[in-house]
């Protein structure tokens, strides 16, 4: 029975997490939000104290069940693992293995070291699973939803704009597909290899789990040496020989008690064994100390992230007759977050990178970055359009509260750049030809028309920015008519401001 509702709550927290990344319209954070706000890194970056001690609680209590049941990365493993599983001949595949203790205290310095330098949550388990689905299910699902016509939508989207943006786009595809291809293949072969070597969320809770109140035990006198629950347990964590278990690698996942015929393993609370009188200075010979001793060995894993894709840029052609070029992203000397980030530096440290803001913006505005110091994290541009003052979905759906807005008036409000205009690319200047786009959808009024010449009031216009209101919204930019770089851009502010 509790395998059974350990599985029912994995589908749900499963599915419901899958969802919230594959919701175009938004909809349904305001039933499932909920989950992806009680994933650790996002609850620690939010310095939400409540669900970080809740979770640790639930560990101290009840062992790893968060990688069982909460986490989507670790289910998803579950459901590799089962796949493979049900090959012939391959139904109890695993064996006890040693624990490499050293690797895995390793990862996690690695981790915070990366983390700290603002790309560490290449490796943090929901950030992951939120750009596979957002990367290789979200087309797919869009797709079928949406037919041809989505379909094709979803695929201009990766970056059939210049070749700048197609590569920033394929990076975080080919990252995608290489979390994909590596968390699976270790699944595929060794269950939960991943959770028990290289996540960070997986080593803090291991050693929580060693203290947990409630655990599986071996009973030694029902034991008849089958070996059945070391052979069915993903995380390789029970010596059937010493009849011990590791569970600083357990997860809890029930599968042991399931397959075990004799009943000798029950999940119940913790007992110590009682010492024998006159030996006090001997250690009890209990679970623990069996588990401390045991150890998992490691295939070794080489993650290669560094991938360069050049695309040759096809041109269009508008009726058969003139090429049209494809805008370009301007060189901002400050990158652009979103109104609610309140600052560059807040936004950095808040943000794990889990690129649910991108699966919802409407407007395809944000997108990963494909800098190094920012990889993964999203930043603006206004290629595909525009921030558009009546939505705040990516504030609505953040975990971390690193994009957080009080009401719309409040992003109305706020301003996160200002516009530049470059006179050498306006089509005003070049073309004799007037266009007054900038002017006339600026949504504050930032952007008046002046005359080009000075002395002649009657002579074409050209637009003045006015820094003080303008916003930031990217209106201009995005409906510039000019290419490859528009004529007008917005720069962002590292602080944002409210005017």
């Amino acid at each position: 029975m509790l395998r059974k509702i350990r599985i029912a709550l994995a589908a749900l927290f499963f599915a419901g997490i899958t969802l919230l990344f594959l919701d175009f319209s938004g909809t349904l954070h305001a039933w499932l939000g909920w989950m992806a706000k009680i994933q650790l890194l996002p609850a620690l970056l939010a310095l939400n104290v409540g669900v970080v001690a809740g979770l640790v609680i639930l560990t101290l209590l009840f062992g790893r069940v968060y990688c069982s049941v909460i986490c989507p990365l670790g289910v998803m493993q579950d459901v590799v693992s089962w796949i493979s599983g049900r090959r012939p001949k391959h139904h109890y595949r695993f064996r006890y293995s040693r624990a490499l203790t050293w690797l895995r205290y390793t990862m996690l310095v690695v981790f915070v070291a990366m983390l700290l330098a603002g790309f560490g949550t290449l490796l943090a388990p929901y950030s992951a699973y939120g750009r596979i689905v957002s990367n290789l299910l979200a087309p797919v699902w869009q797709g079928v939803n949406n037919l041809l016509a989505a379909a094709a939508e979803r695929l201009d989207s990766y970056a059939f704009y210049s070749v700048d943006v197609w590569v920033k786009s394929l990076s975080t595809l080919a990252v995608a597909v290489v979390t994909f291809v590596v968390v699976a293949w270790l699944a595929w072969r060794n269950g939960r290899t991943w959770c028990n070597t290289v996540c960070p969320v997986g080593t803090v809770l291991g050693f929580l789990s060693r203290f947990s109140l409630f655990r599986p035990e071996i009973d030694r006198s029902k034991c008849n040496g089958c070996k059945l629950c070391a052979r069915s347990c993903k995380a390789s964590c029970i010596d059937a020989v010493n009849h011990s278990i590791d569970y600083s690698r357990c997860v809890a996942c029930m599968d042991c008690l399931e397959v075990c015929r004799q009943g000798a393993i029950r999940y119940t609370r913790r007992r110590q064994e009682p010492v024998a009188a006159g030996s006090a200075a001997t250690p009890a010979t209990t679970g623990d100390t069996a588990a401390d001793a045991s150890r998992r060995s490691f295939l070794g894993l080489a993650g290669v992230f560094a991938f360069t894709a050049l695309r040759a840029q096809e041109k269009k052609v508008d009726g058969g007759l003139a090429p049209i070029l494809d805008k370009k992203i301007p060189a901002r000397a400050t990158p652009l977050v979103p109104p609610g980030a309140q600052n560059l530096r807040r936004f950095l440290s808040h943000c794990t990178a889990c690129q649910l803001c991108v699966s919802v913006c409407p407007n395809q505005v944000l997108r990963p970055s494909g800098a190094l110091e920012r990889l993964m994290k999203p930043e603006m541009s206004y290629e595909r359009g525009y921030c558009r003052p009546e939505c705040a979905k990516c504030a609505e759906v953040c975990p971390t509260d690193a994009i957080r807005l009080a009401d719309l008036t409040e992003k109305a409000s706020t301003q996160i750049g200002h516009a530049v205009w470059v006179r050498a690319n306006c089509v005003v200047v070049n073309d004799g030809v007037q266009c007054t786009n900038c002017e006339r959808h600026c949504p504050t009024g930032a952007i008046r028309l002046v005359p080009l010449d000075a002395s002649d009031p009657h002579s074409l216009r050209i637009p003045a920015v006015d820094e003080e209101r303008c916003i930031g919204c990217g209106a201009c930019e995005n409906l510039c008519p000019a290419r490859p770089f528009s004529a007008i851009y917005v720069e962002g502010h590292e602080r944002h401001r409210l005017i």
